[in-house]
């Protein structure tokens, strides 16, 4: 088990996932090597601090919550490439905005500084997926195509939201709606006039929307706001030099103890 002091600093999903299901989101509290502007806990090396320093935030990541291998890093590009993770490390940090994984001990990881990290699982604990959904990536069938290469049914997983910019504090251009409306007018609603030409965007609504549209009916969490929460890195809030989150999802081992 980690140490009170990096325990206390993580988002635990409140889901109903199988006991061999591991889960948490970094907050940027955490007691990590980061300087100001990005203390303490940046894992983002795209993030403009000194990639050692970065380096030693994601190795403190793995002994302080004593994973059981090193995430499976990634490259996220905001689009709908799906990659799925073995046992064996990738060669550096490929390129895709979701992953998934049927076997123990092998680490997903998203990185997110106000996009959405959506985290699943099979209900009998067979299968893992994480999501990176900025608005691209949802509008772009990033959800989509992650639940299609699934070999459980959607009615069989669950789907956990974690910290995201929330829709008060995310204002968008009409080009942001008008990618989602013109092909579901239904998702209107996840949009609130603030000024001509602009809305406030719920990405939590744009997701459950499409997660129950494919039969992922069992969604928990959401509610954060990135911007607001001084415990969440933001890019919108904090500009280029904003650091990066990590969540994180794993099957259990034989020998994990966490």
């Amino acid at each position: 088990m980690p140490e009170s002091r990096f325990a206390a600093n993580v988002i635990v999903p409140d889901w109903p996932a199988p006991p061999r299901v591991h889960a948490f989101t970094t907050a940027r509290t955490l007691p990590g090597n980061s300087l100001p502007p990005y203390d303490a806990f940046n894992l983002g090396p795209r993030s403009g601090e000194d990639e050692s320093i970065v380096r030693a935030n994601r190795a403190l990541l793995e002994r302080a919550f004593n994973l059981p291998a090193s995430p499976r890093w990634l490259q996220q590009v905001h689009g709908d490439r799906v990659l799925r993770m073995t046992c064996e490390l990738p060669d550096g940090e490929p390129q895709a905005d979701a992953v998934f994984s049927a076997e123990p001990g092998v680490v997903l990881v998203i990185q997110t500084a106000d996009c959405l990290p959506i985290l699943l699982c099979a209900d009998d604990g067979s299968e893992i997926a994480a999501i990176h959904a900025g608005w691209r990536g949802l509008a772009g069938g990033v959800i989509e195509a992650c639940v299609r290469r699934l070999t459980m049914p959607p009615s069989r997983l669950l789907a956990w939201l974690g910290p995201a910019i929330g829709p008060a504090s995310y204002e968008v251009g009409e080009e942001v709606r008008v990618a989602f409306v013109e092909s579901d007018p239904a998702v209107e609603s996840a949009f609130a006039a603030t000024r001509p030409g602009h809305w406030h965007c719920d990405l939590y609504a744009l997701a459950r929307r499409r997660l129950a549209a494919l039969g992922v009916t069992r969604i928990h969490g959401g509610g954060f706001d990135t911007l607001a929460d001084a415990r969440f890195y933001s890019y919108r809030r904090d500009g280029a030099r904003s650091g990066r989150m990590a969540s994180l999802i794993w099957l259990k081992t034989a020998t994990d103890s966490a």
